[in-house]
């Protein structure tokens, strides 16, 4: 597989911290650190801001969305607000993510946590066509469970 060259700023409050990078070979994403000068309590039903340290350019015609790392769910209730979080190709400011705790318990990020992960893909430039009617399809207007429960 081809890769994409991705140009990456390490911001100076990072300067100590691993840039973004893959945990296993065949991942679809890599992992964002928690940039914190201090650890962050983040108590149930609250969130925080949670800096990453590092900015980026992507190349033109892609996109980067920050999701939520399944263990980070799975063992701790802990959801990134704004999930995904839509990185545009001309934002040049520092990776954020907002961490929700959904847990029942106050969850502690410290700094270095692998706390979100970054996925870059393509994106479509989409032009619309307004059109009196849509083609019919088996399915229509249905949504919301209508396939199935």
């Amino acid at each position: 597989m081809k890769s994409l060259p991705v140009s990456v700023r390490r911001l100076p409050h990072a300067a100590d911290l691993a840039l973004p990078a893959r945990q296993s070979a065949h991942a679809a994403g890599v992992d964002l650190l928690a940039a914190v000068d201090a650890p962050v309590e983040i108590s149930p039903g609250a969130f925080a801001r949670i800096p990453t340290g590092v900015a980026i350019a992507l190349p033109e015609g892609h996109e980067a969305q920050v999701r939520p790392r399944s263990g980070l769910s799975a063992k701790h209730g802990l959801f990134l607000l704004n999930s995904p979080g839509t990185i545009d190709e001309d934002y040049r400011g520092e990776i954020a993510v907002l961490v929700a705790n959904f847990g029942s318990t106050p969850f502690r990020v410290e700094r270095g946590l692998r706390i979100a992960q970054l996925v870059v893909s393509p994106v479509a430039r989409v032009e619309w066509r307004e059109v009196p009617e849509l083609p019919p399809t088996d399915r229509g207007a249905g949504g919301f469970g209508s396939t199935g429960a």
